[in-house]
């Protein structure tokens, strides 16, 4: 089959949907695969590397998205909506439930997409959400350090402390592997950690794995109201497959945090569980509301493309070839299938957008 990887036009992505090392391994099951001139660049791949592994280098986006099977990062934006087709596979993270434009055009075009986020495995794990889930958990803390730096309009608080000084206080909302990976780093800075989780075999779980470092609540509202006023950084990590996340923290919560602190919402992308939460951009990653710094980049980890990209291949290219060989057989790639032959196909976007499906 023919595989086309467009160069991501979502603002500072720099990831690419495939490297240079994927695309030779597809061409040598016999796939040809084209990429964009300067999609990897980014990433820290030329087009040279993609020449040497095998791959044709096309002049433009349009060329690009010439082919039945496209593999990319991030979902399709305006201005490639004129460019999806019938009869064609757009294999990337989508994240539908926030985004009824894109599903409209979707479905008006006759693609099939398949969403990195909903491929899933029997016991119900997303193999593909998990990489840049680890990622965006460990930069929320990374990012989260920096935004409470004072010249940056937090508080002005160290997150580890100092002896003599306490250390700052981050509160996580969710204990999946976003908010895992997030108080794993913020444990090794020396902050004080709390993590809210709904699921009780997960909050067993994390006990194994941390002890008695992290303090483990279960999420209620007078668990998740305390703890959010003390916060100096508040991530978000909340996920329901395919679904909006709830709001559990209300306009007059976040009133009530203390001026500087930090908000880092790591589920924007699928909506937000913070009331006062919007999409940010790279350029652009923060505004202040109730004196409260807000951080909803929803594609955290292009900032460490490099990485981000090859972590990404190697869960999705397993995929990537099943799809090339046009092999469906895979139950985890099926649940993948968002819309296909002008239908919502997954059901939690059947109930988010019920009038379209």
């Amino acid at each position: 089959m023919d595989l086309g990887v467009p160069k991501e036009v979502k603002d500072q992505e720099f990831r690419v949907g495939l490297s240079p090392s994927s695309v030779r391994t597809l061409v040598e099951a016999g796939h040809r695969v084209a990429i964009e001139t300067q999609a990897g660049i980014g990433a820290g791949f030329s087009d040279a590397d993609y020449q040497a592994a095998g791959a044709v280098i096309v002049p433009d986006a349009a060329a690009a998205w010439q082919f039945p099977l496209i593999v990319k990062v991030k979902e399709p934006l305006l201005q490639e909506y004129p460019l999806l087709q019938k009869h064609q596979t757009l294999f990337t993270y989508l994240h539908l439930a926030a985004d009824r434009s894109l599903t409209e055009a979707l479905l008006q075009a006759g693609t099939t997409a398949i969403a990195y986020e909903t491929v899933e495995l029997a016991d119900h794990r997303l193999p593909l959400l998990a990489p840049m889930s680890m990622i965006a958990g460990r930069l929320s803390i990374q990012f989260g350090a920096r935004f409470l730096e004072k010249q940056q309009g937090g508080r002005g608080v160290l997150l580890g402390g100092v002896p003599g000084v306490p250390p700052g206080r981050v509160v996580i909302l969710g204990g999946g592997v976003v908010g895992t990976e997030a108080a794993k780093i913020a444990l090794g800075l020396g902050a004080i950690v709390q993590i809210i989780e709904l699921s009780i075999d997960r909050l067993n779980y994390l006990e194994n794995l941390f002890g008695s470092r992290a303090e483990l609540l279960h999420s209620n509202s007078s668990h998740i109201e305390a703890s959010v006023k003390a916060a100096d950084l508040l991530i978000g990590a909340v996920l329901l497959p395919g679904k909006r996340p709830p709001i559990l923290v209300s306009a007059g919560l976040v009133a009530q945090m203390r001026p500087g602190s930090v908000i880092i919402d790591v589920a924007v992308d699928q909506g937000g569980c913070i009331a006062t939460m919007h999409p940010t951009s790279h350029s652009q990653p923060t505004y202040t509301e109730a004196g409260v710094v807000h951080y909803g980049v929803p594609n955290m980890p292009s900032a460490v493309p490099w990485t981000a990209t090859q972590a990404l291949n190697n869960s999705t290219l397993p995929y990537v070839l099943q799809l090339a060989n046009q092999d469906l057989t895979d139950p985890a790639l099926a649940k993948g299938i968002n819309i296909h032959q002008h239908r919502i196909i997954h059901p939690a976007i059947q109930q988010v957008f019920p009038d379209l499906a």
